[in-house]
């Protein structure tokens, strides 16, 4: 798929540069839990240079289409750029909270392996290990 230029942690993409679906896996670990019916996920870059990518491709609205069916509120983020990450709050996500929610997963420990499943367009030349 080409795309037009845009800047991603320290590439300049040059005018119509290949790109890659690669998912969130590959480029940040997260973790979950619960804050009442709100599902708190935070997302760690890998390295620093991903950082930039993530904050580029992973909006707010992009998180909210993802979890599309399980969070009926909004989705708001927060940027922590000195510890390279994202921290998002999923509202309306876990069917009333941890002592009322008849879900398996009412402490929402198993959303931050449902954000490292969503995949991100990245310039094809970014090496990922």
């Amino acid at each position: 798929m080409l795309n037009p230029p845009t800047i991603f942690g320290g590439f300049i993409e040059r005018n119509f540069v290949e790109m890659k679906k690669v998912q969130l896996l590959k480029l940040a670990h997260a973790r979950s839990g619960d804050k009442g019916d709100a599902s708190n996920v935070g997302l760690i870059a890998r390295k620093p240079e991903y950082y930039p990518i993530l904050k580029e491709k992973v909006t707010a609205d992009v998180v909210k289409k993802h979890f599309t069916g399980i969070c009926k509120g909004k989705v708001e983020r927060f940027e922590l750029p000195n510890l390279y990450a994202l921290n998002f709050l999923l509202h309306e996500a876990l069917g009333g909270g941890g002592t009322v929610s008849l879900r398996n997963d009412a402490q929402g420990k198993t959303m931050s392996t449902a954000l490292l499943r969503l995949e991100i367009d990245v310039p094809d030349e970014l090496v990922i290990e």
